[in-house]
């Protein structure tokens, strides 16, 4: 009677702490929604009521009807939290057998109660009530080896990436189930329960509720328990320690022997070295988060391979493949590959210095494409090398150091998860923005460390990748000059003997007409090839076009009219609109675009113009729904020399007419998405605002 006792008082002290761990645990779990699982708000359930079932067990005992009454809730919430793992890769509804054991095992335990009423309303016997708690256990038992069969099919046909996700909530729910096994099959061939198992299982669900807590919040995805090599060696420091605390501890006894006093004085010196330690470090943020990395490095394995992780990085970049032909697509397949990210977005900085789009690996557009990167976001990931965590950045109960830099765009796109900033030698070479993966996580010290690393050695293969294109394309137009250099001196002689035929021809022809129309001839060949001279002449100077107010609407009227017989064109806007420009070069431009543009598109599909200004300056915009092109071509195709996307193309065209509208002071700008078509805008300015400004300009000079 006194060991039964002792064991009763046991139970409730166990179980009181089995009530406090679940409950802790779901209070755990509730503050850290990190990652969008099933099983989260079931385990939550789950853990609540195996505290109250704990609780229930401290205030009425082990075998009270009430008690095995909210055993079966416990064990039912169990069985939810199990098959809701199941659909964190969707097994729940690609597996037959998992609904229907999972109903059976919830029908066996529905069958308690019924054992609870007729035990209390037939069992006049012992014998009847001995049966009746023989089946009871007997119906325990199959459940809990139904549930240990689940999980293992779990866990074994479960994804790499998800038995990570799943790991320690797998582990805290198998040991649990396990040790109801063992408890049962003590009481069935026991015939009756055991005091000491039944004692130690508040134990054993405060212990439970530590991985449950830790695996439904993400908190250790993709951990498993392994001492460092560090750790090996201070755990002998450890004890050292721990014996020499062992000694004083023992000291202070000895001496308590003697004198209750000085026992009584080393004994409270104790407590308050202790208590001082404990204000003056405990409280400190820094130090607990110090602490946590330290044990996170030193006592779980590390979540990548990092061998295997490299050698998939230099087969991504070295590897050309159909869908990442060139380097930046490469660039975004490897660091997406890192973080099992689907897509990548790769932005680079444009002529005026902004980030704009230069690849993406599987990213989907919408029709209004991706905006550019804010210079003070750059600005700011460039000085300070921050890898922004977006979730943390869109979460309106905490506030962020980087929410004020962070463009709107950029968070309301819920694919978007982590820009990661390219540094090659403190200079932002490229920004990367991750696409969420499919089992999306908050990152910790290791992902920002791989990330952080990974994005220098990205960022000096593509700083060496510009280095080269430079070289090439300095190659090229060195042979470009020396061509042109010849094509120039003999267009010049051509010129000089035309004019010398003509004026020959004023002197010594003898029939009057044939004369005039000779001298008409050779006049209009000479301007001709002294025009294309003249253009020819001005790549690559430095001297200035003579600037004339130019009529962009009738501009564009004459260039519909020039090209309706061969293509329909249309105009679509007639703002009045004069700016500032070179007519004849500007009407040149024009004729490159639209006819690159009648290229591009099928015979029954028009080219439209659109005319418009907004007080500064005209906009001329010239638009097709073509084939388009994609983000690298624009970037760093379009207006190259000797590059084209038409098969028999010099690939001068682009250039020349970019070439010439700044040599105006104005600009080109290109949108355009394969599939959809393109758009390329001339803006020039408007004639009175650049009178207005120059006047301006004058008076303060004066």
């Amino acid at each position: 009677m006194e060991g039964a006792s002792i064991w009763m008082q046991v139970s409730v002290i166990l179980h009181i702490l089995g009530a406090v761990g679940c409950a802790a645990g779901a209070i755990w779990v509730a503050q850290r929604p990190v990652a969008k699982r099933s099983d989260r708000l079931p385990t939550i359930v789950a853990l609540v009521l195996t505290g109250v079932w704990s609780g229930i067990v401290a205030a009425f005992g082990s075998f009270a009807e009430i008690t095995s009454l909210a055993e079966t809730w416990r064990n039912m919430a169990w069985l939810l939290v199990i098959y809701r793992l199941f659909a964190n890769d969707g097994r729940d509804r690609s597996m037959v057998a998992v609904r229907p054991v999972v109903l059976a095992l919830g029908f066996v335990e529905c069958l308690q109660p019924v054992l609870v009423f007729l035990s209390r309303e037939y069992a006049v016997t012992a014998d009847l009530t001995a049966m009746f708690l023989q089946t009871s256990a007997m119906f325990r038992i199959l459940l809990s080896i139904g549930a240990l069969v689940l999980l293992h099919n779990l866990y074994v046909g479960a994804s790499r990436s998800t038995r990570d996700v799943i790991r320690w909530s797998a582990a805290g729910i198998a040991g649990f189930w396990a040790f109801e096994l063992n408890f049962y099959v003590v009481a069935y061939l026991g015939q009756q329960p055991s005091a000491e198992f039944a004692a130690m299982r508040g134990l054993m669900v405060a212990i439970m509720a530590v991985p449950l807590a830790a695996g439904a919040s993400n908190g250790l995805a993709g951990r498993k328990l392994q001492a460092s090599r560090t750790v090996a060696f201070q755990t002998l420091s450890l004890l050292v320690i721990g014996g020499y605390l062992i000694a004083m501890f023992g000291t202070a006894q000895l001496f308590s022997l003697w004198d209750g006093n000085i026992g009584r004085i080393a004994q409270v010196g104790f407590i308050v070295a202790a208590a001082t330690v404990a204000l003056l470090w405990l409280p400190s943020q820094r130090l607990r988060a110090h602490l946590r990395v330290t044990a996170l490095k030193h006592l779980f394995q590390h979540r990548y391979d990092y061998r295997e992780e490299w050698l998939r990085f230099t087969r991504t970049i070295g590897h050309a493949e159909e869908d990442v032909a060139t380097l930046q697509q490469r660039v975004g397949k490897a660091m997406a590959d890192i973080t099992d990210s689907p897509a990548a977005l790769l932005f680079l900085p444009g002529e005026d210095g902004r980030f704009e789009e230069g690849a993406n690996w599987n990213w989907l557009h919408d029709a209004a494409g991706v905006e550019t990167l804010p210079s003070e976001l750059t600005a700011k990931l460039e000085r300070e090398n921050f890898v922004v965590e977006l979730d943390r950045v869109r979460s309106a109960n905490r506030a962020d150091e980087m929410s004020e830099f962070v463009p709107v765009w950029l968070t309301g796109d819920e694919r978007c998860w982590v820009v990661v900033p390219l540094l090659h030698f403190d200079r932002l070479v490229a920004v990367l923005v991750l696409a969420r993966p499919p089992l999306a996580r908050s990152l910790d010290w290791e992902d920002f460390d791989l990330l952080k690393i990974v994005a220098r050695q990205l960022a000096s293969y593509l700083a060496e990748h510009e280095g080269q294109q430079a070289l090439m394309e300095s190659a090229q137009f060195d042979d470009f000059n020396r061509r042109m250099a010849f094509v120039m001196h003999d267009i010049k002689n051509l010129a000089s003997q035309l004019s010398l035929l003509a004026r020959n021809a004023e002197t010594h022809a003898e029939n009057p007409e044939f004369r005039k129309d000779m001298l008409v001839t050779l006049r209009s060949s000479a301007d001709k090839l002294n025009g294309m001279l003249a253009r020819l002449g001005r790549y690559g100077s430095q001297s200035t076009v003579d600037l004339q107010p130019v009529d962009m609407v009738e501009l564009g009227q004459r260039l519909s009219q020039r090209f309706s017989g061969e293509h329909p064109v249309s105009m679509t806007r007639l703002d009045p609109c004069t700016v500032l420009a070179d007519q004849e070069g500007l009407e040149q431009a024009l004729v490159h675009l639209v006819q690159n543009a009648i290229d591009t598109s099928t015979s029954e599909m028009p080219v439209y113009i659109d005319v418009s200004a907004d007080g500064l300056n005209g906009r001329i915009d010239v638009v097709d729904t073509g084939d388009g092109m994609d983000a690298e071509f624009v970037r760093n195709r379009l207006f190259k020399p000797f590059v084209s996307s038409k098969t028999d193309g010099f690939g001068i065209g682009a250039f020349e007419a970019r070439e010439m509208i700044r040599g105006m002071g104005g600009r080109v700008d290109v949108q355009s998405r394969p599939g959809l078509g393109t758009r390329f805008t001339i803006e020039l300015p408007l004639a009175e605002a650049a009178r207005f400004i120059a006047a301006q300009d004058n008076q303060e000079v004066a």
